[in-house]
């Protein structure tokens, strides 16, 4: 080997070991360990695809009229592969799966207990409810009855609003939420609701068992069953408010759900406390409040899809399945032999308030169920973007300006 030779390779190695590094990882003289360990050497700049250069710039070894004609083509092609793309072609890329950081939930848990928030709703329910037939009662001559369903009414908004205060922890943070009206918030409305429904509740009772300022009673009754059909849905809206996909993804059906509910924990209570002679309209109020409970149930179920899956499985699936049971047994039992036996009015009614027990249950842990395991949250989520994304392609398609 010659002299120059010899200088140059002496020349190359100086210029590897004290040249610039990037143009050493550009000449492809330096190597790089990839995350997977493996060792290759770092692709240049351009950004090859194919046999197309789509940054505009020289291949390796071309010439420069091979480099502009790869220029025109390479970005020419770009735009029709995009714009075949935006008619519908198929992407490579997989779907993401729905995972999360080692397996953690997407959401944070709710902090509620079981006990204090499936309490208030039911107690809620059974004290609005009861309140609509106290007046119904009272209206058509019923005394028994009204007097029953007031007491029951005043005892349950009570019981439910201390279940919530206990849930809080403190007192004073319900009284916070009476100092603004907020009627974004159904918190807000809700606590304002049970600030006007239970002094009205209570004063219709107090009048009623003292026999003592008979219209005053009567307004407050009134103005109690006005203020029920609120008070004992407003809880399905609250749970709907939230991110747990059990709840938000039944917004619609879930406050049906609670009405029928409702409607069937007082009719149930007016069984077991009211003759045979005055029980006519609790008998009819069981069979519709379980006909619209179930209903809006099985209605919810088919529309919230992979979701349903709480409701049927696990604790709120048993739950549930026991809510269906005794209302569907209660209904039949009020139906048949509610007016002929107190004994068998009794025992319906029982299973009628246990059944809308079990309802406001199922419907809490299968809540939390759904919040625990991430694709409850992101399959629902995937699925609107996609009939998004299919909406407004027939909007291009069929040449629909977009707003």
């Amino acid at each position: 080997m010659s002299d120059g030779a010899q200088g140059d390779g002496h020349g190359a190695g100086r210029n590897e070991a004290d040249g610039n590094p990037a143009e050493a990882r550009q000449a492809g003289s330096i190597s790089d360990v990839t995350k997977e360990g493996q060792q290759g050497i770092r692709p240049s700049r351009e950004a090859l695809v194919g046999a197309q250069d789509l940054t505009g710039g020289e291949r390796p070894g071309g010439n420069g009229a091979g480099a502009d004609a790869g220029k025109r083509h390479g970005k020419g092609r770009h735009r029709r592969g995009r714009a075949r793309g935006r008619k519908g072609e198929q992407t490579m890329v997989p779907e993401a799966e729905f995972t999360s950081y080692y397996g953690r939930p997407v959401l944070n848990q709710p902090a509620w207990q079981p006990l204090n928030i499936a309490g208030y709703f039911f107690l809620g329910g059974l004290a609005g409810a009861g309140s609509v037939l106290a007046a119904g009662a009272e209206l058509s001559g019923r005394p028994v009855m009204a007097r029953a369903l007031k007491v029951t009414s005043t005892v349950s908004v009570a019981g439910s609003a201390a279940a919530l205060i206990h849930d809080l922890g403190r007192p004073g943070r319900f009284a916070n939420m009476l100092r603004v009206f907020k009627p974004t918030s159904p918190m807000s409305v809700g606590s304002w609701l049970l600030a006007a429904y239970a002094p009205a509740s209570f004063v219709a009772t107090l009048c009623d068992a003292g026999g003592k300022l008979p219209r005053i009673g009567r307004t407050a009754t009134v103005g109690a069953a006005l203020l029920g059909p609120a008070v004992a849905s407003y809880t399905a809206v609250l749970a709907a408010d939230t991110a747990v996909p059990g709840w938000h993804e039944g917004y619609r059906e879930l406050p049906f759900v609670f009405v029928g509910s409702a409607a069937t924990a007082a009719s149930g209570m007016a069984l077991a406390a009211s003759p045979l002679a005055e029980n006519g309209p609790a008998r009819s109020a069981a069979v519709a409040g379980t006909a619209l409970e179930n209903a809006a149930m099985k209605a919810m179920e088919r529309r919230l899809g992979l979701v349903a899956e709480v409701y049927r499985e696990g604790r709120g699936g048993r739950w549930m399945r026991a809510a269906e049971a005794l209302s569907l047994a209660g209904a039949a039992g009020a139906a048949v032999l509610g007016g002929r036996s107190r004994a068998a009015a009794g025992l319906s009614g029982l299973a009628l308030v246990a059944a809308s027990a079990c309802t406001r249950l199922g419907v809490f842990h299968a809540g939390l169920e759904s919040s625990k395991d991430p694709k409850y949250t992101v399959v629902p989520q995937r699925r609107r973007l996609q009939e998004r994304e299919r909406s407004q392609g027939g909007q291009r398609l069929s040449g629909t300006p977009e707003r």
